[in-house]
């Protein structure tokens, strides 16, 4: 009976592990010098072993992205969005101007009934719940919801090629002062025995638009602590990453850093591998 438990922390040392090019048998020595039974040191490396391969599958289909080679003014849709930063690892792009004045107030407007505690997934059930590391307030907008939604939406689309029906609905999120998210992955882990119920509904996500719709007067930036980045919240400009394998080494832990002064509102779009229903 294993009496060890395979934390994240171990998962992503022996990915490490196998990427630096170490064999099978010098990580299994070392795993065993640290205390760990033969049979569960065996057991935990073929499983996170396993795991990787199927996300290396991942990573060889299309992703979300812009299209290389641009010039710095992308035609998204019915706007002119411009590239401000991109980073290639993590997968960091930075736009200016992606939503007009007049749409970040209307989502805001149009949000603020329903607002209530934002939760986090579960992944032990795919359920979800409050949480203390998330203390803003969400809702969610059905896909197409609104005529503001769906042209949204398609702007997404057609800046990321990536078909509308592969998104979440829009999140809707208000950062009160004092109100923060701290550094976690949008993405599904794999080992989580909810995980299956959760990609029932389109597979795993694959990639965050976020788009700030006000500018607070103080904190509030997105940070991203493994790539040492740091995009504050300037409204109308948005923050898209990439995320293909499911593992620590996307470095995409990224977190919404305390609002220490006024409010943040952000609009949060997730990209899903398939049909999202």
């Amino acid at each position: 009976m294993r009496t060890q438990d395979i934390t994240p922390e171990l998962r992503a040392w022996i990915i490490a592990q196998a990427e630096a090019g170490h064999s099978p048998q010098s990580v299994l020595t070392a795993m065993r010098a640290s205390g760990w039974a033969e049979d569960v040191a065996l057991a935990a490396m073929e499983e996170v072993l396993q795991h990787r391969a199927d996300a290396v599958k991942l990573a060889a289909k299309p992703m979300p992205d812009i299209v290389a080679g641009q010039p710095n003014g992308i035609r998204a849709h019915d706007r002119d969005v411009t590239v401000l930063l991109e980073i290639q690892h993590p997968r960091i792009v930075v736009f200016r101007d992606f939503l007009s004045p007049e749409e970040c107030t209307e989502l805001m407007a149009q949000a603020q009934p329903r607002l209530t505690r934002s939760e986090t997934v579960v992944n032990a059930t795919g359920g979800s719940e409050v949480n203390a590391a998330r203390t803003s307030q969400g809702m969610f907008f059905a896909r197409g919801e609104s005529d503001l939604c769906a042209r949204i939406e398609a702007r997404i689309a057609a800046l990321l090629q990536w078909p509308v029906e592969n998104g979440e609905g829009i999140q809707i999120l208000r950062y009160p002062p004092g109100a923060e998210y701290r550094p976690h992955y949008d993405y599904f882990d794999p080992v989580q025995v909810g995980t299956p119920t959760i990609l029932q509904r389109g597979g795993q996500r694959v990639g965050t638009l976020l788009m700030y719709l006000n500018t607070p007067m103080a904190g509030g930036a997105t940070t991203f602590p493994d790539a040492g980045v740091t995009v504050h919240a300037v409204a109308g400009s948005a923050v898209f990453f990439a995320y293909p394998l499911p593992t620590p080494q996307t470095k995409t832990l990224h977190g919404g850093a305390p609002v220490t002064q006024g409010e943040k509102w952000v609009a949060t779009k997730w990209l899903r591998e398939g049909l999202f229903m």
